[in-house]
């Protein structure tokens, strides 16, 4: 089982020796990865038609995941960097398979790349992006990320984009892994026809089904589960022998990841209490108590 951690990105400010030494000390500890939520743009949810249903808002900071990630491999040398999730089809394929390709160099081989559809139709309004069709467009995105990072140049044609014999040179390891991310049958039936692994948005308890549901499409793909990659969350509000539980059940269940999130924002959404973190070192001493328990 990998042991990771939740990056606390919208209340751990931005003094950067504070970030510095969060992920410094979660590589100290002996955590496997750490993961990075995504937002670009945080949106009024008053007044809105459609109603915006997800858990952030304006008030909501969040730290950009390529540019922090890029600056976290700088301070560490192990510690695998993990998106949990990019929101693909609100950016530019071609863009996103260059900025994970670096960052994957710059790391020596320690991206891993998770990807979703997100449910923000303000963030992709605003950045210029069709929400409508963003299911559709994101099958085909991993499709285009793939060629891009395995070939120097490609001539590919899809419904949604087109890149004339072009290449993003220079090239990532060719099997950079793609994980999908989300709570609905829809993420895991896409997961398990094209991704590597899955990460699930709350802890193993409420998670089982879902991922009970996941192995039955992959082995209506072909695919054999138990080389398939499932990451789930432990919360720091529960107790010491609830992690442990956590930890046992997602081990029966077949999975791969577990990773703790000590964060308040939204704790509610994810079916959390809220701690009462008070600054940076709060959030480090959560790693040290989380990982000495599990």
């Amino acid at each position: 089982m990998k042991i990771g951690a939740v990056f606390p990105t919208t209340e751990i400010g931005n003094d950067p020796t504070a970030i510095r030494d969060w992920a410094q000390a979660a590589e100290q500890l002996g955590y496997d990865h750490v993961l990075i939520y995504d937002h670009v743009l945080g949106a009024v949810h008053q007044n809105r038609e459609p109603r915006l249903m997800g858990p952030y808002t304006e008030k909501d900071p969040f730290h950009e995941p390529f540019v922090l990630l890029a600056y976290l491999a700088g301070v560490t040398s192990r510690i695998e960097l993990v998106t949990g999730v990019i929101i693909l089809p609100q950016r530019q394929t071609a863009l996103v398979a260059k900025q994970a390709a670096e960052l994957d160099i710059l790391s020596g081989g320690r991206l891993r790349l998770g990807i979703g559809t997100g449910w923000n139709h303000v963030e992709y309004q605003s950045l210029g992006e069709d929400f409508a069709s963003r299911g559709k467009r994101f099958d085909e995105q991993v499709e285009l990320l793939r060629q891009l990072w395995r070939n120097p140049v490609i001539d590919f044609r899809g419904d949604y984009h087109r890149v004339d014999r072009a290449g993003i040179l220079p090239l990532p390891r060719p099997n950079l892994p793609i994980w999908f991310g989300g709570f609905s049958e829809v993420a895991v039936r896409r997961a398990a026809r094209l991704g590597d692994g899955f990460i699930f948005g709350t802890t193993p308890t409420r998670m089982r089904t879902l991922l009970a549901t996941l192995h039955e499409h992959l082995r209506g793909e072909g695919r054999e589960p138990a080389e398939f990659g499932a990451e789930a969350i432990a919360d720091f509000s529960d107790d010491p022998d609830q992690w442990v539980r956590e930890r046992e059940v997602w081990e029966q269940c077949g999975g791969t990841h577990l990773t703790l999130r000590a964060m308040d924002t939204a704790a509610e959404f994810v079916g959390a209490r809220r701690v009462g973190f008070e600054g940076p070192q709060a959030y480090i001493d959560a790693l040290e108590t989380f990982r000495k328990a599990i």
